[in-house]
């Protein structure tokens, strides 16, 4: 089985504490994932970005297929191969919902509305999670503020962080999800008194 741990591969102190609150988050955001999206046992869903077990390490519920810009031959499910900023090869509204953690602040900014466009053609529902750029850790190198830096001076600072290797994350800001997903409700996953995450979600019912 795949690890779960978003943090396995990292490198550092900080990457083994953060492995356990990251695992807590994710947790407490899937426990809150029916009741935010409608969704029921059955249901067919659309793990955009899936990795190696993306949803199906905490819906196993459902009826999920994933789909990744590179081959996954360990995911457990049905596994589509496919380029979500150009075209997702399945029919309009075929799937109750479509979910997407942690993958469109990876996306550059240029292709990102494309990337929406496609999300919400292929489900009725959406449930669209990333960092929030608020947040002061940035949550891939683990680095105080390093999103906060122009690009050339994140990029020597980065080596520092817990993936070593350079990464142009593009974190977003409430207003640029609401643009992307026009009327989609915008959750605020928080840490203490700070935005840990956002959430666009369109109910399935």
């Amino acid at each position: 089985m795949p690890s779960t741990d978003v943090y396995a591969t990292a490198r550092g102190p900080v990457a083994r504490l953060a492995g356990p609150v990251a695992a807590r988050l994710r947790a407490r955001r899937h426990a809150q994932f029916a009741g935010l999206t409608g969704v029921r046992p059955g249901d067919r869903v659309l793990d955009v970005g899936c990795g190696t077990l993306g949803l199906r390490a905490q819906q196993t519920d459902l009826d999920i297929t994933g789909t990744d810009l590179v081959d996954r031959p360990t995911y457990p499910g049905p596994f589509v191969r496919a380029d979500a900023t150009v075209h997702l090869p399945f029919d309009d509204d075929q799937f109750d919902l479509v979910h997407a953690s942690s993958v469109i602040e990876h996306i550059p900014p240029l292709a990102r509305m494309a990337f929406a466009r496609e999300l919400a053609r292929v489900g009725r529902g959406l449930y669209v999670q990333t960092p929030a750029w608020s947040f002061p850790i940035e949550p891939h190198a683990l680095l105080p503020v390093a999103h906060w830096l122009p690009p050339a001076l994140r990029r020597p600072y980065w080596r520092l962080g817990a993936q070593g290797h350079w990464e142009d994350v593009r974190l977003l800001r409430s207003g640029e999800l609401r643009a992307l997903f026009p009327g989609a409700a915008v959750h605020a996953e928080r840490l203490g008194p700070l935005t840990k995450s956002w959430m666009a979600v369109r109910r399935v019912r």
